[in-house]
Order: C-alpha cells, then structure tokens, then sequence
C-alpha cells in the first residue's frame, strides 16, 4: 500500500488520517513534528499502582475536557 504525502495534508486532514489509521506511526509523527513550538507540555510521571493510573486519567480528562467541547465559552 502506498502512503499519502503526509506535508501535503492540511493539519486536519492529517489528524483525520491518524485517528483512522492509529497504527501508522509515520503519520503519527508528523503530526507530533508540527506541534507548535508554545504549545503547553504536560508530562505524567510512570503510575506505579491502579490509583496513580486513575488519577492521571482523570487529570487527563479534565485538561481534555475545554478542548472537547466547541461548544463552550473560553
């Protein structure tokens, strides 16, 4: 199968074609290298028990949350 031309795809096209094709990981990085240089970084530390994991999903979704929804005032 022949890939598409990643730099040729507008960001959302590329975001589109990585949610449908998860295993692509030369997709994947593309998408990462156009990130933007001030965009925010949030790093999780490795969850050592089921509740560490827990709570980072939760701190996870509620940074997730205002981006989720275009329908909210920010």
């Amino acid at each position: 199968m022949i890939k598409p031309d990643f730099n040729a795809m507008a960001k959302p096209e590329l975001k589109a074609y990585v949610l449908e094709h998860r295993d692509d990981l030369d997709a994947l990085e593309a998408l990462f290298s156009r990130r933007s240089p001030n965009s925010r970084v949030v790093r999780f530390p490795f969850a050592n028990t089921d509740l560490e994991w827990q709570q980072q999903q939760e701190t996870l979704h509620s940074l997730l949350e205002p981006h989720s929804n275009p329908d909210s005032a920010g």
